[in-house]
C-alpha cells in the first residue's frame, strides 16, 4: 500500500454515479467504509443490495460524507449536486485516486485526444506476449478497481480520459503518457485550456523514477510544456517511425500516421523492458486492432468499406479523409463544441457527404459549401443513397467511410452499440443487392 492508503478506510463515503466504474468502486470499498451511493437517475436498475446503500437526493442532502467518489460521466457544474460538490470540492477523488492508494504496481497510463484505446491494447498485447501478468484497465472499458488476484508483479495498462484526470488528486503512475491533444469535450471543460490542464495532470504527484512521454510535434503539447515546469522526467517522441522499423512491419493496420505515431509511443514505453527486437515485431505484425476504430469491414469488387465508429471528433475522422479514393463519409450524431475540420481544399474534391439524423446543422454550416452535401433522417437511408450512388459508378474504386465525427448518444448508448448497428445495416445492404 502507498502513503495514501488510509485515505479510504473508515470512512463515511458518497459514490456518485451508478455506471460501471461506480459500481465497482461501491464494491471495492464497502467493506472497509461506510459507503452510500447516488444517481441522477432514480429509475436505473440495480440489485437489492446496491439499492439498500442508494440514498434519495433529500436525505442525502441531509447525510455528512468524509469523502465523495465521483464516476467519469459525472458533470459537475450541470449534475442535480453541483452545489454540494462545489463545496465539498478537496473531498471530492476518483476510482484512479482509490486504486492509486492500495496499490503500488508499476502502471503505464495513456491519455490523448486520439489513439488511445489502440495504443493501450498494443502496450497490452506486447507484454501479454512476454508472459507478463498484464491487465488492460480504465476508459477502454474494464473499471481499474473491478480486477481481482492483484500480485506484486500484475503491470496496469490503463486509459485515461479527461473525464477521469479532472476530479483525480492523488492519482499518478509510474508511465504516462499524453498522445496528442486536438479541442474535444468542451461542452464539458467549458474551453481548450481546461481540457488541457484536465489532460496534463497525468503528470501530477509522480514518484521517483517515474517518466512521463509527449509527442514531440504537438504545439499544443509544447506549448503547455513551455509554460509549466513539471516535477516529472519528460521523454520527448518523434513519432515518425525509421524506414528501418517500417520495412519490417508487415501489419497493413499502421499504414495511417495515426496508427504508426500510436506505436513509437509504444516501443519508447517498453524500453525498460528489453524485449527482442524480433519479438516485438512479431507482436506488432499479428495485432488485430479494435473493433469500430478505422476497421475495414469489407474490401472487395472495387468496395472499401471502414467502420470508424469510435470517431467523435472532426480531427479523429481527418486522416481518413486524406488516405481513400472516392469517399463516401457518413457523419452524424452530437457534433462536438467549437470542432473545426482542418482538411486541406484538395481533399474536399475526392468527398461526398451524407449527413444523418437530428443534428445535422453544425454539420451543414461547416461542410456544405466545401463538399457534396446530402443529408438524410437516418443511418439507413443514408446507406440506401450511397449504394444507388455506387451502383451508378460500378468501374470505379468507392470508400464508405462510417466515421461520424461526433459523439452518440443521441440516438445510442455508446459508439459500439453504433458500430454494432452499422455493422448489421452493411450485412443487409450486401446481401439485398448480393454484393459477396
Amino acid at each position: 500500500m502507498s502513503d495514501n492508503s488510509q485515505i479510504f478506510f473508515n470512512k463515511k463515503i458518497l459514490i456518485y454515479g451508478l455506471g460501471k466504474s461506480g459500481i465497482s468502486s461501491f464494491n471495492f470499498l464497502r467493506n472497509k467504509n461506510d459507503v452510500y451511493l447516488f444517481d441522477d437517475n432514480p429509475n436505473l436498475k440495480i440489485n437489492n443490495s446496491i439499492k439498500k446503500k442508494t440514498l434519495n437526493f433529500k436525505k442525502l442532502l441531509k447525510t455528512k460524507f468524509d469523502l465523495i467518489i465521483l464516476s467519469p460521466g459525472i458533470d459537475i457544474k450541470k449534475c442535480k449536486l453541483k452545489n454540494l460538490l462545489k463545496k465539498k470540492n478537496k473531498n471530492i477523488y476518483t476510482d484512479l485516486d482509490v486504486f492509486h492508494s492500495f496499490f503500488r504496481n508499476i502502471s503505464f497510463t495513456i491519455t490523448g485526444t486520439n489513439g488511445k484505446s489502440t495504443t493501450c491494447k498494443l502496450l497490452y498485447d506486447i507484454l501479454k506476449d512476454q508472459k507478463k501478468d498484464v491487465r488492460l484497465v480504465g476508459n477502454i472499458g474494464t473499471p481499474i478497481l473491478s480486477i481481482n488476484k492483484i500480485s506484486k508483479k500484475t503491470i496496469f495498462v490503463i486509459e485515461a480520459s479527461s473525464y477521469q484526470l479532472e476530479y483525480s488528486k492523488i492519482f499518478s503512475s509510474k508511465f504516462a503518457a499524453i498522445l496528442n491533444i486536438a479541442p474535444d469535450h468542451l461542452e464539458r471543460h467549458g474551453n481548450l485550456n481546461n481540457y488541457i490542464e484536465a489532460k496534463f495532470k497525468i503528470f501530477n504527484n509522480p514518484k521517483r523514477g517515474a517518466i512521463g512521454f509527449v509527442n514531440k510535434d504537438d504545439h499544443l503539447i509544447q506549448k503547455k510544456i513551455e509554460k509549466k515546469n513539471h516535477k516529472i522526467k519528460l521523454v520527448n517522441v518523434d513519432t515518425k517511425l525509421n524506414n528501418s522499423i517500417l520495412k519490417k512491419i508487415t501489419n497493413k493496420y499502421f499504414l495511417s500516421k495515426s496508427n504508426q505515431a500510436n506505436l513509437s509511443f509504444v516501443l519508447e514505453m517498453i524500453k525498460k523492458f528489453n524485449i527482442k527486437s524480433n519479438e516485438l515485431i512479431n507482436s506488432v505484425n499479428k495485432f488485430k486492432g479494435l473493433n469500430y476504430r478505422q476497421k475495414i469491414i469489407y474490401k472487395k469488387n472495387k468496395l472499401i468499406i471502414i467502420n470508424d465508429s469510435k470517431s467523435t471528433s472532426y480531427s479523429s475522422s481527418k486522416e481518413l479523409l486524406e488516405m481513400y479514393e472516392n469517399i463516401h463519409w457518413l457523419i452524424g450524431g452530437i457534433p462536438k463544441k467549437d470542432d473545426k475540420l482542418l482538411l486541406p481544399k484538395k481533399y474536399f474534391k475526392n468527398i461526398k457527404i451524407y449527413a444523418f439524423g437530428k443534428n445535422f446543422k453544425k454539420f451543414s454550416k461547416d461542410l456544405r459549401q466545401k463538399a457534396e452535401f446530402r443529408r438524410f433522417k437516418n443511418l439507413n437511408l443514408a446507406l440506401t443513397a450511397i449504394f444507388k450512388n455506387i451502383h451508378k459508378k460500378k468501374h470505379s474504386i468507392n470508400t464508405i467511410l462510417f466515421s461520424p465525427a461526433s459523439a452518440s448518444f443521441d440516438t445510442f448508448k455508446n459508439f459500439e452499440e453504433r458500430g454494432l448497428y452499422f455493422n448489421e445495416l452493411i450485412k443487409r445492404h450486401l446481401d439485398e443487392r448480393k454484393i459477396i
